[in-house]
């Protein structure tokens, strides 16, 4: 499913996994006012649910502000009523192991409209900014939960832009999310850009979290400051206790299996 949103003059908000944090998605809203950037500008990734302690509230939040959302692997997997989370963690991993707890207690929070709402969520949005077309998908188009890091080999953005081509004819940018990390690569192709997620921190020791906005055709990168402690405290409630809680105040995820070697912060920094 494609949907374009035609031509977007002025800032446009760029942020990815709210993962049921719902402090951090409050506080991102407030900045989204204070900028008068418009609802029509606001453009998330995907994965409203996941990790975090609120997820039928995040959700909420982000359907009455009129948020507009690309189908990350939670959505999907929520709105089929799929037994797990579909996050492409490798059997066994430590990730593929936590994400149980979280997602059964999504899948339980989480209401029939809501799920409708999800089933409704397209594959791809695009969208003109600058003269510049641009594509926001969720980690890959030949898989939604595939990992595109910043390492990744320029073959692999090479497929996934020609993916995206076939879809919806030659686009100039591509804007992406799902691996939870913040950055700009530029390929062969173009941009590929990842705003980060708003809710965990990028595994790089502090609390704070990441989100993008695109003006004048550049992309500049925003720290997010929201209130840690209440989203620590909603997830000890949620009995959601299994090592993400404490990533929101360590600033490190409860285990790196998934990143490549080289993105991996050194054990000293871990203490």
């Amino acid at each position: 499913m494609h949907r374009n949103l035609g031509r977007l003059d002025g800032p446009v908000l760029l942020f990815g996994g709210p993962v049921s944090n719902l402090q951090a998605t409050s506080s991102l809203l407030a900045q989204a006012d204070a900028w008068s950037i418009p609802a029509e500008h606001r453009i998330c990734t995907g994965d409203v649910t996941a990790y975090c302690g609120a997820p039928a509230q995040t959700v909420d939040l982000i359907r009455e502000r009129d948020v507009i959302v690309v189908a990350g692997n939670c959505e999907k997997q929520l709105a089929s009523e799929a037994e797990g989370c579909g996050c492409g963690f490798e059997d066994g991993s430590t990730c593929d192991r936590l994400s149980a707890a979280w997602y059964a207690y999504a899948n339980k929070a989480v209401g029939p409209d809501a799920r409708r709402w999800m089933s409704t969520c397209p594959d791809i949005v695009s969208f003109y900014h600058q003269g510049a077309r641009y594509a926001m998908i969720h980690g890959g188009l030949t898989d939604v939960a595939r990992f595109v890091w910043p390492v990744s080999g320029p073959e692999v953005f090479a497929e996934e832009w020609h993916a995206i081509e076939v879809a919806i004819g030659p686009v100039d940018h591509v804007i992406a999310g799902h691996c939870g990390l913040p950055f700009q690569k530029t390929t062969a192709q173009g941009n590929w850009i990842n705003p980060g997620v708003i809710g965990l921190p990028p595994n790089d020791g502090g609390q704070q979290t990441r989100f993008a906005v695109l003006d004048g055709g550049e992309v500049l990168f925003h720290r997010l400051t929201y209130d840690v402690d209440s989203a620590y405290a909603s997830m000890v409630n949620a009995g959601l206790t299994q090592g993400y809680h404490t990533a929101l105040r360590s600033g490190y995820w409860p285990s790196e299996d998934v990143l490549p070697e080289t993105l991996r912060a050194p054990s000293l920094a871990r203490g």
